[in-house]
C-alpha cells in the first residue's frame, strides 16, 4: 500500500513536473500536455472524461492549468495529492522566474528572444488547432452536424461580435446541455405524433 501510494506520488510529480516545464503560452496551450500525461501516459482517466473536466475547470475562475493540476491530484490522492500536483506543476515556472528576472532586462531587446518566441508560435497554434478539432468532433457526434455547426456560429457571435465574457458563453452552453436531448426527445415525439 505504502509502495502504490509512493508510486502515485511519484507519477504525479513526474507529469506535473513535464507540464509545468514544457507547457509555453499559458493554460489552454497546456491542455494538450495534461491529456497525454493523465489520458495516454497514466491513464488516469480517459479521452472523455478529461473533455468533461476540462469544460467544467474553464467555467472556474483562474488559470485552468493550476485547476486541472489540482484535480488530477485530488482524484488520485486526495486534498494531499491536489497540493502536490499543484506544487509540482508551478515549480518548474516558479524557479525559471527566479533564476531567469535578474536577465529581463539584458535580453528583452534581443532579436534571438524575439526568435525563439516566433519560432514557437506556429507550434502552439497547431496544438490549439488539434484540441479545438477534437472538441468540435465531440460537439458534431453529441449534437449532430446541423446544431454541431449552429452552435460554433452562435458561440462565434457572442465571443467576437458582441463581446461577450467567454465564461457566460460557457455556463451558457452548459445550461443548454443539460436539457438538450430532453428537448430533442420532445421535438421527436412531437414530429412522430404530427406524422401519425
Amino acid at each position: 500500500m505504502e509502495k502504490e501510494t509512493a508510486t502515485q506520488y511519484r507519477q504525479l510529480a513526474l507529469a506535473m513536473l513535464r507540464t509545468g516545464l514544457f507547457g509555453f503560452g499559458g493554460g489552454p496551450s497546456v491542455m494538450p500536455l495534461f491529456r497525454v500525461e493523465a489520458v495516454d501516459t497514466y491513464k488516469w482517466m480517459d479521452n472523455e472524461e478529461f473533455g468533461e473536466t476540462l469544460a467544467i475547470a474553464n467555467t472556474l475562475p483562474g488559470p485552468v492549468a493550476t485547476k486541472m493540476a489540482a484535480y488530477l491530484g485530488y482524484r488520485l490522492k486526495g486534498w494531499t495529492g491536489a497540493c502536490w500536483a499543484t506544487l509540482c506543476h508551478i515549480l518548474p515556472t516558479s524557479v525559471a522566474m527566479v533564476l531567469l528576472f535578474s536577465l529581463v532586462d539584458a535580453i528583452s531587446g534581443s532579436e534571438v528572444v524575439a526568435g525563439m518566441i516566433g519560432a514557437v508560435t506556429p507550434v502552439i497554434a497547431v496544438l490549439l488547432a488539434q484540441m479545438a478539432y477534437d472538441f468540435g468532433k465531440k460537439a458534431v457526434k453529441g449534437f449532430g452536424w446541423v446544431f454541431g455547426i449552429l452552435t460554433f456560429l452562435i458561440a462565434f457571435a457572442a465571443l467576437q461580435g458582441f463581446d461577450v465574457h467567454p465564461g457566460f458563453v460557457i455556463i451558457a452552453f452548459i445550461i443548454y446541455g443539460v436539457f438538450h436531448y430532453k428537448l430533442v426527445d420532445k421535438w421527436r415525439s412531437r414530429q412522430k405524433g404530427e406524422s401519425s
